[in-house]
C-alpha cells in the first residue's frame, strides 16, 4: 500500500470511530424541568449522524485522499411514527447544495442511538409541474390503513422576472405508504389558496371524509390576507381537493403567533379532546422567532378549540438559539407510546434534532388548567394575581 492509500485508510478509520462514538452516545435528561416536559441534553440527530457511505467514496482507488464527496449542512423538522417497535423519524436532510430530501432514522428507545436507514427515501416527482425542493414531512397513520406523508413541495415562482432567483411557490405534496420504504405519489393539494404550507392529515375520518389541517397564505414567507390554522375536508385522496376550508386557530396581534402559525404533527386523541402542537411566529428586531404552543379541540367537533394556554409551550434556549436560522424551534413529529409517554421531536434553528418527553396526562393537564391569554398586559397580571391568591394557603 502506498503512502496516499495509507493516509486515506487512516483518515476514514478516524471518521468511522467518531461516527460510532456519536451514534452510540447515551442521552440524559436535563436536570431542570418545568414539570410539563423534560428536555434531553444531546441533540438526537445532527449532520454528523449522516451515514459515512452517503458522504465518502470508500474505494481507495477512486478516492486515494479520503475526501468527502457529498457534504451535508443540517438535519431538521422530522415527522415521527412508532414502527415495528422502533421510534422512527422522517428527517429533513439538507445538503451543502441547499436541496432537502427525506431519510428515515430509528432508535430503540426514542431518545438516543438514532441511526439512519441504509438509503434515503425516494419520493416520486410530479410529472405535471417542476419541483425544486421538498421538506418538513408530517406522517399520519390513518384509519384507512395507509400511512400518509404530507410535505412542502416548492418550486420557483414562474410569475416573477428571471432575475428574481429567490421567490418561490409552495404547496402540500402528498405521498402514502404501507412500509415506509415504497412511496406512492398522489397529486398535490388542490385548494383556493395561492400557497399552502404546514398541512396535516387528521388520523380519523370525519363524516366519511378526510379531514385536513391547512395554512393558507398569499406568499411564500408572508401570509398576507391568509394565515392561521385551517381545517377542510377531502372526499378522495387520489383527487385531494380541500373543501369547506375555514380558519380554526388564527394569528393574533402581540402574541407568539402574531405573524403566522401552523400545525406541527398529527393531533393526538385523548379522553378529553384532541391535543395539538403548533408553531407560532412573531417578528423581532433580530428577525423572526419561532416557538411552539399547544391547544385542544373538541372530540366530537374538531373545528372547535376548547383549551389554549397562553404563550409558548417550548422556545429555543441556550445552544438551541444558534444555527442556520437562529431563534427557531419547530416540530412536526411526536409519538405517543402505549404507557402514555409522549416523545416530542423538535428542531432547533434549522440545524439539528432534539427530543423532549412528557405524558398524555401532563399535556392534557397543561392545556386544560393553564390560564388562557387575555391579550393585554393587565390581563397577564390578572392571571398572576389569581394564581397568587389561590396559593395563599400554601406559602
Amino acid at each position: 500500500m502506498n503512502k496516499e492509500l495509507k493516509l486515506q485508510s487512516y483518515h476514514l478509520e478516524e471518521v468511522i470511530k467518531g461516527y460510532n462514538k456519536l451514534t452510540f452516545k447515551v442521552n440524559e435528561p436535563q436536570s431542570i424541568s418545568n414539570g410539563i416536559y423534560t428536555r434531553y441534553k444531546n441533540p438526537i440527530v445532527t449532520e454528523d449522524h449522516i451515514p459515512i457511505h452517503w458522504r465518502f467514496d470508500l474505494n481507495p482507488e477512486t478516492n486515494p485522499h479520503g475526501l468527502e464527496r457529498i457534504g451535508f449542512n443540517a438535519v431538521m423538522n422530522s415527522g415521527a411514527i412508532k414502527w415495528k417497535g422502533k421510534y422512527v423519524i422522517c428527517v429533513r436532510v439538507e445538503g451543502n447544495d441547499r436541496k432537502s430530501f427525506f431519510a428515515m432514522a430509528e432508535s430503540p428507545n426514542g431518545i438516543d442511538n438514532f441511526k439512519f436507514w441504509d438509503k434515503p427515501c425516494v419520493i416520486p416527482d410530479l410529472i405535471e409541474e417542476e419541483e425544486t425542493n421538498v421538506y418538513d414531512m408530517r406522517l399520519t397513520q390513518h384509519e384507512d390503513g395507509w400511512i400518509y406523508g404530507v410535505f412542502c413541495s416548492e418550486r420557483k415562482d414562474p410569475n416573477v422576472p428571471a432575475s428574481d432567483t429567490s421567490s418561490a411557490l409552495a404547496n402540500a405534496g402528498i405521498v402514502r405508504t404501507k412500509n415506509l420504504m415504497d412511496w406512492e405519489r398522489l397529486p398535490n393539494l388542490i385548494s383556493d389558496s395561492n400557497q399552502q404550507r404546514n398541512v396535516v392529515i387528521h388520523p380519523e375520518f370525519v363524516n366519511g371524509k378526510y379531514a385536513i389541517y391547512t395554512r393558507p397564505q398569499q406568499g411564500f414567507i408572508t401570509v398576507g390576507s391568509g394565515g392561521g390554522i385551517g381545517l377542510g375536508y377531502i372526499d378522495d385522496m387520489e383527487y385531494p381537493e380541500v373543501k369547506d376550508e375555514k380558519i380554526i386557530n388564527n394569528k393574533v396581534y402581540h402574541t407568539i403567533y402574531e405573524l403566522k402559525n401552523g400545525l406541527g404533527p398529527t393531533p393526538i386523541k385523548t379522553a378529553h379532546g384532541w391535543l395539538h402542537l403548533a408553531h407560532g411566529v412573531r417578528n423581532t428586531a433580530a428577525g423572526l422567532r419561532y416557538t411552539l404552543y399547544m391547544f385542544m379541540t373538541d372530540l366530537n367537533d374538531i373545528s372547535k378549540v376548547i383549551h389554549q394556554p397562553a404563550g409558548h409551550f417550548m422556545a429555543p434556549k441556550d445552544e438551541e438559539r444558534v444555527g442556520d436560522v437562529s431563534n427557531v424551534l419547530f416540530s412536526n413529529g411526536w409519538i405517543q407510546d402505549n404507557d402514555g409517554t409522549v416523545y416530542i421531536y423538535y428542531a432547533s434553528s434549522d440545524t439539528r434534532m432534539h427530543v423532549a418527553t412528557s405524558t398524555i396526562e401532563k399535556l392534557v393537564d397543561y392545556c386544560m388548567k393553564s390560564p388562557e391569554d387575555k391579550l393585554t398586559s393587565s390581563g397577564s397580571v390578572q392571571n398572576i394575581m389569581e394564581l397568587i391568591d389561590k396559593n395563599k394557603p400554601f406559602y
